[in-house]
């Protein structure tokens, strides 16, 4: 059954996955035809895409440190706030990048769809060094 406190524990141990730099793990928390779109861009659609977006963020930061700041949930809606650390794979500047991803959860507890969000041109200008 898809509970509060079911969400919660799959939010944490989906905040887990990112930290251990392992993007199928990261993948294995979306539904077989899932999907992620970031900041209005293409969606990445399947697990293997999942797979492979998580991979392009671990080869950015390789030292990425993703931190769980809230939870909303209403039903199977959730909003899971989120900030990620380290420091850029060229540039070696650190970043603090705050965000959010919009998840629609299926009745196995897998996200069937998330809409992302983060200040793009902040990460650009912590690349920068600016």
């Amino acid at each position: 059954m898809l509970t509060r406190e079911v969400i919660e524990a799959n939010a944490q141990a989906y905040t887990d996955a990112w930290n251990s730099g392992d993007p199928d793990r990261v993948a294995s928390f979306y539904s077989e035809g899932g999907q992620i779109v970031i900041n209005c861009g293409e969606p990445h659609l399947g697990r293997a895409a999942v797979a492979a977006m998580a991979a392009g963020f671990y080869a950015a930061v390789p030292d990425l440190k993703l931190t769980l700041d809230k939870l909303r949930i209403a039903g199977n809606h959730v909003a899971y706030l989120w900030t990620f650390t380290g420091h850029d794979a060229k540039t070696r500047n650190p970043l603090v990048v705050s965000g959010w991803e919009e998840w629609d959860i299926d009745p196995d507890g897998k996200v069937s769809a998330s809409r992302g969000w983060f200040d793009a041109e902040d990460y650009d200008r912590q690349i920068a060094g600016n």
